[in-house]
């Protein structure tokens, strides 16, 4: 098992320089041919930000309650961490489909590209997480020490992505249809993860549903983004969901490894 769980961070590591030049190269590639280029990555993420403010706190003029915090602010701390889910694991899945002509390579280590993927949504990530502080900056919220846990969320994040692409990885190149099933998921699992609706405040009265709601990794992502920068509280506050989200990381990436080595030895005769 500790051989499983150590194998592929110390391949990444050995490889850990081609690993962030492919994902410098991908990211910018992925918009390489259009007239604003790079600038498209953030353009989308911002107007579907400026259009869920708009629908909830303009139309149904819904507010935080007794949060005391400006609705765009719970919403973008929120929304921000999902997106850079939402890139990472479609982008994560569908790696070895993009990089068919690498994996047919005997000598290459097709292990890494997924982390290329993860990576390389990570850029934009870093993006966003600026552009947060400073839109909670010019309502006047400062940074302070609590936004240190930023890197730790982010870190969560990534780790449970990467066990979630190996698996979505292996499994699309002989399933072609998981990559529109996935897109259909990540639609109701935005829904289902507290970033246009208040935890704290939206489920009165129905303490089962928010137990079995908070069994969502991303539930604990997206309320650990808000803890940071509006709740301030720290991630070892709440020991038992911090505990579940852990095991539940390390048996999903226990999985994904486990599907990812039994089916790469099929990859390049399917691509």
């Amino acid at each position: 098992m500790l051989k499983t769980i150590f194998f592929l961070p110390a391949e990444l590591y050995k490889n850990r320089r081609l690993v962030f030049k492919l994902a410098k190269n991908d990211f910018k590639t992925k918009y390489a041919g259009s007239y604003l280029g790079i600038v498209w990555a953030f353009v989308q993420p911002i107007v579907t930000i400026l259009v869920y403010w708009f629908v909830f706190s303009v139309g149904f003029r819904s507010g935080t309650g007794d949060l005391g915090v400006p609705f765009v602010l719970y919403l973008v701390a929120g929304i921000v961490p999902w997106f850079f889910f939402q890139d990472a694991l479609i982008g994560g899945t569908n790696s070895l489909l993009e990089y068919n002509y690498l994996v047919k390579k005997v000598v290459f280590n097709i292990s890494v590209l997924p982390v290329v993927k993860i990576i390389s949504a990570m850029f934009v990530h870093g993006f966003f997480v600026l552009f947060t502080i400073i839109l909670y900056m010019c309502y006047g919220r400062f940074p302070d020490l609590y936004y240190i846990q930023i890197l730790y969320y982010s870190i969560c994040t990534f780790l449970l992505v990467l066990g979630l692409v190996y698996a979505t990885c292996a499994v699309v190149v002989f399933f072609r249809d998981l990559t529109q099933i996935i897109s259909i998921g990540l639609q109701v699992g935005i829904w289902l993860t507290p970033i246009m609706w208040i935890a704290e405040t939206s489920l009165p009265g129905h303490p089962l549903l928010q137990k079995v709601l908070q069994l969502n990794p991303m539930y604990y992502i997206v309320s650990g983004y808000r803890d940071a920068f509006v709740m301030k509280k720290w991630f070892f506050e709440s020991p038992m969901w911090t505990l579940y989200f852990w095991i539940f990381t390390i048996l999903c990436f226990l999985f994904g490894n486990w599907v990812f080595k039994r089916l790469r030895v099929h990859f390049a005769d399917v691509l």
